[in-house]
């Protein structure tokens, strides 16, 4: 069985800092590109932050570059996300996301249950 555990959300005020974790089991995490998502409630889900398979190509969204940090350790199956100078537009519930690619085109992916972040004073 595949599964992604995500953890490390919580409560933070505006300017703080979290660093979320995703474990990954029943596949070969290796061979499979990483992200992570995050969606509000009432707001769509969107694509916060990839990762290749051997982490050296990352990118991020506009809302989020320069302030957060994707990284993968492989030999422990764990994908991570530090969050810098964290806003209030930042809450949100926090997904790990894995695929796999054939000539561009995913043919595998699994989603983790997802994490609460909130950033309020």
């Amino acid at each position: 069985q595949v599964q992604l555990v995500e953890s490390g959300g919580g409560l933070v005020q505006p300017g703080g800092s979290l660093r979320l974790s995703c474990a990954a089991s029943g596949f070969i995490f290796s061979h499979y590109a990483m992200s992570w998502y995050r969606q509000a409630p009432g707001e769509e889900r969107e694509l916060v932050a990839d990762i290749s398979r051997g982490g050296i190509l990352k990118k991020y969204s506009d809302a989020v570059k320069g302030r957060f940090s994707i990284s993968r350790e492989n030999a422990k199956d764990t994908v991570y996300l530090q969050m810098n100078s964290l806003k209030p537009e930042d809450t949100g519930v926090y997904y790990c996301y894995a695929n796999s690619r054939d000539s561009y085109v995913v043919v595998r992916d699994y989603w983790g249950q997802g994490t609460q972040v909130t950033v309020s004073s």
